[in-house]
């Protein structure tokens, strides 16, 4: 692989090839520039297993970045930050905050998980960086920071809470995006797309002065979509023109069956261990 090349491999997913461990939760491994970046780390539990079988060195993470506080994509900070010390760590401050989804009455704690935020807590300052705007990683990477909510269609997806009586609805403000910039377009990373799929492509291409978006890999929270939310997604990732969609972890099985139906072959379902590269 050349230094200007980038390959994007799943670590972690839902669904995973043979013999990789699936799990609920998503991790991407970015390499590009003789740079490692980790997107996420899944809950951990197959993270260091199918890194592994896939000869992925994680003590070589230079940089690791979290997409939102929630459980299943922040489990391994703690292995992570165990190996590969001293990695820069980019999240917004939301992410460390208590979180819950409430359904059928029963609140359930979804936040990050006390082993990775002792793991934070314990990071020196100068390599704990929060995302409250936009950020440059390297020359052609940077994360969004927040995401405008201007789509009257998109949520966040799920019931969601600030507290486990469920009085305070929980906005997810911290979650973000990665995105990659080439002479060809934009490769943009996702963890959940609590903002939106559509309003986290438009900010994306607002920060690199409208270039377009050639990809998008990871979880787009489509699982409870409505149907009229699928169809103006559809109609904005039309607009958008990727070449390449790869929905994985929280995206729904339903939502990628209407995604493939409606954008062909460019949509590819993703799973663990499938590796991209540009």
């Amino acid at each position: 692989m050349s230094s200007t090349d980038i390959q994007i491999t799943i670590l972690v997913d839902n669904q995973a090839e043979t013999p990789l461990i699936p799990e609920h939760g998503l991790s991407l491994w970015i390499e590009t520039e003789g740079r490692h970046i980790l997107f996420d780390t899944g809950q951990g539990n197959a993270l260091e297993t199918n890194a592994a079988v896939l000869g992925i060195d994680l003590s070589k993470t230079n940089i690791l970045v979290l997409s939102h506080g929630h459980y299943d994509h922040t489990g391994g900070i703690d292995r992570i930050l165990r190996q590969a010390h001293p990695a820069g760590v980019y999240c917004h401050s939301g992410a460390v905050l208590p979180r819950y989804a409430i359904r059928n009455g029963t609140a359930t704690s979804i936040q990050m998980p006390q082993k990775s935020m002792a793991a934070m807590d314990r990071l020196p300052e100068q390599t704990l960086h929060w995302a409250q705007h936009p950020m440059r990683l390297l020359e052609t990477i940077g994360i969004t920071g927040p995401i405008p909510r201007e789509t009257t269609y998109e949520d966040t997806g799920g019931p969601f809470y600030l507290d486990p009586e469920g009085d305070r609805s929980d906005p997810i403000d911290d979650d973000l995006a990665l995105w990659i910039r080439q002479d060809h377009g934009l490769i943009v990373c996702v963890g959940c797309c609590h903002a939106g799929l559509v309003n986290t492509l438009n900010h994306v291409r607002r920060l690199n002065d409208g270039l377009r978006v050639r990809a998008v890999i990871g979880g787009f929270h489509l699982l409870n979509a409505s149907r009229d939310r699928l169809e103006q997604t559809i109609t904005a990732l039309r607009l958008l023109e990727p070449e390449m969609i790869v929905p994985c972890h929280c995206t729904g099985k339903p939502a990628v069956e209407m995604l493939r139906n409606a954008l062909g072959n460019r949509v590819s379902p993703g799973m663990a261990g499938r590796p991209y590269r540009f």
